[in-house]
């Protein structure tokens, strides 16, 4: 569908920026001994390796069906996307709040703060960019939702996850920039260890948050509610449908299946009835061209 959000895009914004930003943190950590800036240069090598994974979770989703996967491999992102937020929490959440507790205990003053400043303004811009790349493609899903209402019920798992870790990047700099220039104005190194225990915190819940979602979808999801509300909608004006008694879906990564039991006008011969299904269930095909399996069973009741 030519309006479809592609995910891709949006992995391929991030790995750019992700990567350039690393190295200028590392860089400026090393330089400046700044706890909030080591734990954004962690934070941001984790996100690369993360859309890395990502890239991976799209590549091996395509496989085809075989023998012991009939329904194909579409699930494999869900899996990948469940691992990213792991990393999120652990190499990302956890190492920063490991960070930030070293520095409290034995904190150190910054050395050359500007160039901390210099790279957390950098890396702000490079961010925004990615997160406004990434906002786009999720403009084209959202169909006037609200942005949490979008996290809640989207089925596209690596879109969700490029725009939680997006958004935590980019609070997290705005946090490791605040927190730098009050160690600045104060000359207090105190205030960057809290800035990168601020930072951990941030990470672990957006982390949770990624992978309650995701954990959702690995055990099965339908469609969206209302893609599920147009499909039921649309049997039902087809010219031989009386009536949807029920219609289940299953997300499958990119692909769907669909089963729907339905009421058929009543026809005078067996052939005449097995047509008809077939004319339903091939305007289906054209209107839906992401489920790629269907099952059709015509009834009496439900």
């Amino acid at each position: 569908m030519a309006n479809a959000a592609n995910p891709l895009r949006s992995i391929l914004y991030a790995l750019a920026a992700n990567l350039s930003i690393a190295i200028a943190k590392l860089v400026a950590a090393i330089v400046t001994h700044s706890g909030s800036m080591m734990a954004e240069a962690i934070h941001s090598f984790a996100d690369t390796g993360n859309q890395l994974l990502l890239l991976l979770g799209l590549k091996t989703a395509r496989r085809p069906p075989s023998p012991e996967h009939p329904l194909g491999y579409g699930k494999t992102i869900y899996f990948w996307s469940f691992i990213v937020a792991i990393m999120l929490f652990s190499m990302g959440g956890l190492y920063s709040l490991y960070e930030g507790w070293h520095k409290l205990m034995d904190p150190h003053p910054l050395n050359s703060a500007w160039i901390a400043v210099a790279v957390l303004v950098f890396a702000i811009v490079a961010e925004g960019l990615s997160l406004r790349g990434c906002i786009q493609e999720v403009n084209k899903e959202r169909h006037g939702r609200s942005y949490w209402r979008w996290f809640r019920e989207t089925r596209s798992s690596a879109l969700l996850v490029i725009f939680g870790e997006d958004l935590a990047a980019l609070l997290g700099l705005a946090l490791a920039l605040i927190f730098v220039l009050l160690t600045m104005i104060t000359g207090d190194p105190t205030w960057d260890a809290y800035g990168s225990i601020s930072i951990g915190v941030l990470l672990v819940l957006i982390a949770v948050f990624i992978g309650i979602e995701v954990k959702s979808l690995i055990i099965g999801q339908g469609v969206e509610p209302r893609i599920k509300q147009e499909m039921v909608t649309f049997l039902e004006s087809q010219p031989g449908v009386e009536q949807v008694f029920n219609l289940l879906t299953l997300q499958l990564g990119a692909d769907v299946m669909v089963a729907v039991k339905l009421k058929m006008a009543p026809q005078q011969s067996a052939e005449g009835m097995i047509q008809q299904i077939n004319e339903v269930e091939s305007a289906f095909k054209s209107a839906y061209p992401q489920v790629i399996w269907r099952f059709f069973e015509p009834d009496l009741s439900d």
